[in-house]
């Protein structure tokens, strides 16, 4: 359950941030940031226990903040788990606008027997891998040539009326707002499994995709070329930011930890699915780096999102997003559930107070999602700003602070574990800064 939990839309840009940071530098990274994050989730899960003569039972870990930090600490909880759930609904949006996007001109495509060659440098053959970027400098846009023998205006219209950053994100709209104006998105929990499925199928792709091109790799710690880059790169901290949403899970491991029959095994549980959920990481991220073609394209080329790196005539790529594109569509109800919970329960008392401020409030969320699917479609960027600033509060800050207050109060407090504890907080802050300088 937590490994499905946190396994989300931070797989599909884990080879763009190993390409930033530099390939060993990246799997470093991978592994010491599993390691953080876990310690600091074991860290959050053993808070409530540190507090004495209270029945903690019930008790959430904004709950445990507003105990040691007072209005404070309930009121910056609630901001910083916004931004998480925000960020998450944002980057959603902006890849159901991408996967909506290409399914609907792969299926035009092929009803209509219209042939689609991109016009964007890429390898030949039937694995073809494209560079966007390379063309434009900018995110993918998917440009592309027809070949038709036919009149080519209603090819014209549709690409008029089907552009992925000018009108398909709207039509989410008609789709989805309803969605969010349930008073309880329990139906769309049912969908779970559809999470576990779509990662199954990437790994499977990502495993056939290298199969077939190959390993290109060249070691080179500091010194880049037309085709390789360095293992050792300035930009590592791009990484570091997309890695620390892509293991958090601090703000609900609590609840998710709660349904578990053998408490007592809660530790275990919990290092297993870091365990996997790195293990997954890793293998999606190096395959995929490794196995690019470079020659004849460069490592530059991968995109924040893998899947932009094949056309979109690419069977395979079709189907993952169908299967990312209907998960998403279930997830998001929920997490827009979440953030109306938090929200308005602490502002009204009631998680429905009336129609009229639900709708507010899903109306911004998805004002919010539509902008950045037209003016900033860069998930990578989006990732790693939303979970270096959630991070720095429930990652790095408050679990420490917590930690070190605790012990501190029970005179059990040493030197050696405040210097840690605060290196740790220290270490969240520079992954926050370094987002913004690099």
């Amino acid at each position: 359950m937590i490994w499905n939990t946190m396994m989300g839309t931070s797989i599909l840009s884990i080879p763009w941030g190993i390409k930033q940071a530099g390939f060993t530098s990246g799997i470093i990274l991978i592994l010491l940031m599993g390691i953080l994050t876990l310690y600091c989730c074991y860290r959050v899960v053993k808070s409530r226990k540190m507090i004495p003569l209270i029945d903690t039972s019930n008790w959430e870990f904004p709950d445990v903040c507003k105990y040691y930090f007072g209005s404070f600490g309930q009121w910056s909880s609630l901001l910083f788990s916004m931004v998480s759930l925000v960020g998450a609904m944002v980057v959603y949006w902006v890849l159901m606008s991408n996967f909506l996007f290409n399914t609907g001109k792969f299926i035009y495509n092929f009803v209509h027997d219209i042939n689609v060659t991109d016009i964007v440098p890429g390898t030949n053959g039937s694995n073809k891998v494209i560079c966007p970027s390379a063309a434009s400098g900018h995110p993918p846009q998917n440009r592309s040539v027809v070949f038709s023998s036919g009149n080519d205006t209603g090819f014209e219209l549709f690409e008029k009326w089907w552009n992925k950053s000018q009108t398909v994100p709207f039509y989410l709209i008609a789709i989805l707002l309803p969605l969010l104006n349930l008073k309880s998105p329990s139906f769309f929990a049912k969908f779970n499994v559809l999470g576990t499925v779509s990662v199954v199928y990437l790994v499977f792709l990502v495993t056939v995709k290298a199969a077939r091109l190959g390993i290109h790799l060249e070691y080179n710690w500091f010194t880049e070329n037309d085709f390789f880059v360095p293992e050792f790169r300035i930009q590592f901290p791009q990484l570091t930011g997309v890695l620390t949403l892509a293991f958090f899970i601090h703000n609900c491991v609590i609840t998710l930890l709660q349904n578990n029959r053998n408490q007592e095994n809660n530790v275990r549980d919990l290092s297993i699915a870091y365990f996997l959920v790195g293990l997954t990481y890793l293998y999606v991220g190096v395959i995929i780096f490794a196995s690019f073609p470079s020659p004849p394209l460069s490592k530059e080329c991968i995109e924040q999102n893998f899947l932009d790196n094949f056309p979109s005539d690419d069977i395979m790529s079709f189907v993952a997003r169908i299967f990312l594109l209907f998960q998403m569509m279930t997830v998001y109800p929920l997490l827009g559930y979440l953030a109306r919970v938090q929200l308005l329960r602490q502002f009204f008392g009631n998680a429905y107070p009336s129609i009229f401020h639900v709708l507010i409030l899903n109306i911004a969320i998805v004002g919010a999602g539509v902008a950045m699917a037209i003016f900033y479609p860069n998930i990578g960027g989006i990732i790693r700003y939303s979970g270096a600033t959630c991070g720095l509060a429930f990652v790095f800050v408050y679990p420490s602070l917590i930690y070190v207050i605790s012990q501190h109060r029970a005179g059990q407090l040493t030197w050696p574990a405040l210097i840690i504890h605060i290196f740790i907080i220290l270490l969240g802050l520079a992954n926050l800064i370094a987002q913004f300088l690099l």
